[in-house]
């Protein structure tokens, strides 16, 4: 899949999540690389055999203070990682809509404030859940 095809996919997930959770993103702006540069893996620990689908990087809403915003405050960033999800996709036998879907709310739970352990806990309770990214609605609306 090119660039432009998965770029439309990143924009119709984005547009996927409820309107009441786009309403809550502040000062985010989406990346789309081939795969994680050396310092995310680095960063991340990963080993040779390791990558992601997507990366935050930024100060969550929880931990934004009253000077957030101050002067010029440069956006958090979501990375979507083309590469790994289109093999993730083709491995799991998925739709890579629902690859992407899923990546993206994984990654702005990261910008509500939860942590990577409480992400995979939360995803992995969601058990017999049929529509995609509705377990994660629930641990946003958590948040609030």
């Amino acid at each position: 899949m090119k660039h432009p095809e998965f770029e439309k996919l990143v924009a119709e997930g984005f547009d996927r999540l409820p309107q009441w959770v786009r309403d809550k993103i502040k000062n985010v702006a989406f990346l789309i690389d081939d795969e994680p540069s050396a310092e995310v893996r680095e960063a991340e620990g990963l080993d040779h055999d390791e990558t992601l689908l997507g990366y935050y990087q930024g100060i969550p809403l929880n931990a934004r203070g009253e000077g957030y915003g101050v002067g010029m405050t440069m956006p958090d960033t979501i990375t979507i990682f083309r590469l790994p999800i289109l093999e993730a996709a083709q491995e799991d036998g998925m739709d890579v809509r629902d690859v992407v879907t899923d990546t993206i709310w994984h990654e702005f739970a990261h910008h509500f404030g939860m942590n990577e352990a409480e992400v995979r806990t939360r995803e992995q309770s969601r058990g017999d859940a049929t529509a995609p990214g509705r377990p994660h609605e629930q641990n946003i609306r958590e948040l609030d």
